[in-house]
């Protein structure tokens, strides 16, 4: 299509596959607020090969499915990955159109466009296991009605002050990143907007973070250095079973805050060493939030040329440690900070030490 530049495409909900759907449901609600407003199939496997749940709260979507049958996809990515996200959704105006263009600029198809509930859904290949469903649907309708799902009304606890999801780090293994780069930039229309070398130790690792035209689905890819010593994301890949979504970043315009009520509910979060705000006030002039209130809460500040961000990373709760959430804060910044790249490395590194002991 001559001329079409992917602008209208923007993030829709993210699916992620489960063995227990109720189970991490409930957790997600009782941690971070979400309410439920969708559901899909029966927990029992009556009627469908699948049992699935929307959740969440302002802009952040998310689907949780479980395979009911064998020959559902959903069972053979749980045995191989564990649960993990399968599907970063896409909204566009026309989906035939939006198809059919990524397909010509080499998007892998998987499932053609197809109208189900007044709704148009068609699927194109990402990386590893993830794929991208492409959703279209009228504009009256609410923005977080899916094909096959009955809407509900069950709202959550009290939320802690999260409204869309930032971005998603994604590991691929050695000498992919720049051609999963290539392939998002060509069959999406994504720019890449950071790109960064990390070495901590004898560790190292490449980044490069693509963005789609819009500016609402943001990729943040990791590849190990495979001359360097073997670091977290060689063990994500082996634990994983390949490349895959290592975290989701959820937003907040008050980090503090959030922060401070997610402790409140028991969610650990990883910690930083006091001496990294030692140095704080040296590197840079805090438009927002105090060094005591970062160091009382291990809360990373870092900025770009457009203003500063502040993140957090909770430890992670999946039993092969290869999932887990952020929480960014941003004033002005528009990319990412070296430092805080680092630091997140660094902790995460400290984390695995501390669980191998």
């Amino acid at each position: 299509m001559p001329g079409y530049d992917f602008r209208d495409l923007t993030l829709d909900h993210v699916e992620l596959y489960v063995d227990d759907v109720t189970g991490t449901a409930a957790a997600l609600s009782d941690a971070y607020g979400f309410g439920t407003y969708a559901a899909s199939g029966f927990p029992d496997g009556r009627v469908s090969d699948s049992y699935s749940v929307a959740l969440g709260t302002d802009r952040i979507r998310l689907v949780l499915r479980a395979a009911q049958t064998d020959d559902h996809p959903g069972r053979a990515y749980v045995r191989a990955h564990g649960d993990g996200v399968c599907d970063i959704a896409m909204r566009v105006d026309d989906v035939a159109a939006t198809f059919a263009e990524a397909v010509r600029r080499g998007a892998r198809p998987v499932a053609e466009p197809v109208a189900v509930d007044g709704m148009v859904t068609a699927t194109i290949g990402g990386f590893g296991d993830v794929v991208h469903t492409l959703v279209q649907r009228p504009a009256e309708v609410d923005p977080r009605v899916l094909p096959g799902f009955a809407m509900l009304d069950r709202p959550g606890p009290p939320g802690v002050g999260l409204h869309e999801m930032d971005h998603f780090a994604v590991c691929v293994e050695a000498g992919r990143l720049d051609d999963t780069v290539a392939y998002y930039e060509r069959a999406l229309g994504f720019e890449m907007i950071f790109t960064e070398r990390i070495t901590v130790g004898a560790q190292a690792m490449d980044s490069k973070v693509v963005q789609s035209a819009g500016g609402t689905v943001t990729l943040t890819i990791l590849e190990p250095d495979p001359s360097a010593s073997p670091g977290q994301i060689d063990d994500f890949l082996k634990s994983h079973r390949g490349p895959g979504v290592q975290h989701i970043a959820f937003t907040s315009e008050n980090i503090v805050a959030s922060v401070d009520a997610l402790r409140d509910r028991g969610i650990e979060l990883l910690a930083t060493p006091d001496s990294y705000y030692d140095l704080v006030a040296r590197r840079i002039e805090l438009s927002k939030h105090s060094v005591a209130e970062l160091r009382r809460l291990s809360i990373l500040v870092d900025e770009d040329h457009d203003g500063q961000l502040f993140q957090i990373f909770a430890r992670s709760a999946h039993p092969r440690r290869t999932f887990f959430f952020e929480i960014i804060e941003r004033c002005g910044a528009t990319t990412f900070g070296s430092g805080n790249i680092r630091a997140l490395y660094e902790a995460v590194e400290l984390q695995d030490a501390k669980v191998a002991e």
